[in-house]
């Protein structure tokens, strides 16, 4: 190394000391906090997935198809989705498929509950989105292995922190796709309603949110297939689901089980954003 680099790096910045002495603080002081966030997402959770189990498969299956074929009046989507599930029994994943919906399904619901007033809130405050960008950018781009580090010191092991670190990572999604439809709006569209005396809560909700809602839709689309693509992460922090037999099938090289938990992944997936679709276009 050159001297000017030797110097530099003898310097070090003790980034990684001030991590460690700040998950330090927050479990020595507020250790009580998480262990009820943790306890409270895993309590309802495990309800939701224990009454999904109390049921018949076969009955689950057709309400969710019942579901679909409501959803875009189609019933070869009705019969897709009953066929798709109707292997992932065949294949003995059923529990699993379980969890992974009810997981997927959570952290879905979690984000857009988050990612679509704070979307709305930066469409309306230009200065507040600026600061906003680079937190979307850094939680968009870092790895999702460094969310485990301080997920797993906060929340432990479970699936809880597999919901935590699964809304982290799917949350910026809505955040920007609701803050380009909202502020995609065309401007005569917004003066008309002015014109008419339209208060601003008016404005947002009859005209900027019903003509920003296909992209929102759009939003709830990515937000779906990104929650499911940390199934197997979610996995490697004690999340049950989809994610386990392939994690299982990875340690001991099993083919076989890799490939049937891989193609229940891709049911599902396809499932999914088959019926978020058909609320885009409904919206529209």
């Amino acid at each position: 190394m050159d001297p000017v680099s030797a110097f530099i790096a003898s310097f070090k910045i003790p980034v990684g000391q001030w991590g460690r002495s700040f998950f330090t603080f927050l479990t020595t002081h507020f250790e009580w906090l998480f262990d009820a966030i943790a306890d409270g997402v895993t309590w309802v959770l495990q309800s939701l997935i224990g009454m999904l189990l109390w049921f018949p498969p076969v009955v689950v299956v057709l309400l969710i198809a019942a579901l679909a074929w409501w959803l875009q009046r189609s019933w070869k989507l009705a019969l897709a989705v009953a066929l798709g599930f109707g292997f992932i029994i065949n294949q003995g994943l059923w529990k699993d498929t379980v969890e992974t919906l009810v997981l997927v399904v959570s952290a879905t619901a979690a984000s857009m509950a988050i990612g679509v007033p704070i979307g709305i809130w930066a469409a309306h405050n230009e200065r507040g989105y600026r600061i906003l960008q680079p937190i979307l950018d850094l939680m968009q781009t870092m790895p999702t292995f460094v969310y485990l580090i301080p997920v797993l010191i906060l929340f432990g092991l479970g699936i809880a922190p597999g919901m935590i670190v699964t809304v982290i990572f799917a949350c910026p999604a809505p955040i920007r796709l609701t803050h380009l439809g909202i502020t995609s709006v065309p401007r005569p569209m917004i003066e008309a309603g002015e014109a008419f005396g339209a208060t601003k809560r008016q404005l947002l909700w009859k005209v900027e949110l019903p003509a920003a809602l296909p992209t929102i839709m759009a939003g709830l689309t990515q937000c779906i297939m990104l929650s499911l693509s940390m199934v197997v992460i979610a996995a490697l922090i004690g999340a049950n689901g989809l994610g386990k037999p392939v994690v299982r099938a990875l340690n001991s090289v099993n083919i076989p089980l890799g490939l049937e938990a891989g193609l229940a992944i891709v049911i599902v997936a396809i499932i999914l954003d088959r019926m978020s679709r058909v609320r885009a276009g409904a919206a529209r």
